[in-house]
This record gives C-alpha cells, sequence and structure tokens, in this order.
C-alpha cells in the first residue's frame, strides 16, 4: 500500500495545479476567451449595420496593410449583400497560437464557424491578433457557394 501513496499524491496534485490553472483563464464554453468573442460579435454586429468604416478602423494593422478602408467596405458590402445577416453560428474550430514570425506574428485566435447567414451557408474564418492588450481583426474570410 505504500507504494500507491504518491501515485495517488502526485494525481491529486497534478488535478490541483490543472484546476487552479484553469481559473485564471478567462473562456467561454467553447474554450474561446470570452474578449475574443466579443470582437467577433462586434464585428458581425457592425457588418450587418453596415458599418464598414468601424470595422476597418477598429481592426488590425495587419487588415491595415492588407486593404485600404475603400477595400475593406466593398468587400464587406458584397458579403453582406450576398449573404445578408448572420441567423446562427455552430464552431468548427478554435486554435490558439503563438506565433515568432511572419505575418500572423505573436498572439493569434482563429476561429471558424459553421454559418447560416440569410441568404446562405458559409464557412466563416475570424483571425485575431492581438495587439497592445486587445484583440483586433486580422482577417476575415468567407466561403460560400452563395457567392459565386
Amino acid at each position: 500500500m505504500a507504494g500507491k501513496t504518491p501515485g495517488r499524491n502526485l494525481i491529486a496534485g497534478l488535478i490541483l495545479m490543472l484546476l487552479f490553472c484553469s481559473c485564471g483563464q478567462r473562456t467561454s464554453k467553447g474554450g474561446i476567451p470570452n474578449e475574443v468573442e466579443s470582437v467577433i460579435g462586434t464585428v458581425t454586429d457592425d457588418i450587418s449595420q453596415q458599418k464598414y468604416d468601424k470595422v476597418y478602423s477598429e481592426s488590425a494593422s495587419l487588415w491595415k496593410q492588407d486593404a485600404t478602408a475603400e477595400q475593406s467596405a466593398e468587400t464587406l458590402k458584397t458579403l453582406h449583400a450576398k449573404l445578408g445577416k448572420v441567423e446562427n453560428r455552430a464552431l468548427h474550430s478554435a486554435t490558439e497560437q503563438e506565433n515568432s514570425g511572419g505575418p500572423l506574428k505573436g498572439h493569434v485566435f482563429i476561429v471558424t464557424y459553421q454559418t447560416k447567414f440569410e441568404l446562405g451557408e458559409a464557412m466563416e474564418t475570424f483571425t485575431l491578433l492581438e495587439e497592445n492588450g486587445r484583440w483586433k481583426l486580422a482577417r476575415y474570410f468567407v466561403n460560400s457557394t452563395a457567392l459565386k
């Protein structure tokens, strides 16, 4: 019996450590930080309300490197016109990364949803980059046959 006690103590210690480590993280049910979900919700609302300039001004520097405000607005207008508003989403995947190089350098969250829009279905991918302690939209990709 003496041989089993250290193993039990180790397991109990690991469980306690996991509990303490997870308490400091602010995540939603899907494992996505609440701050990331909030940015995705805000971007979605802004697109549905046609606030394209706001999406652009609050986006990450990478978004602004890839497109001008006019190009960004035109792309978002086209998406909104062809797909309409989001009706519901189902989480497909969420990936957190810490990149030391490349265009997505730093703390990154990539969230993909299977999304039902008013006018069709699509896969939506939001790439958020942490800049100055805040999550910002770096990329937004929508794949749908309704866009053809």
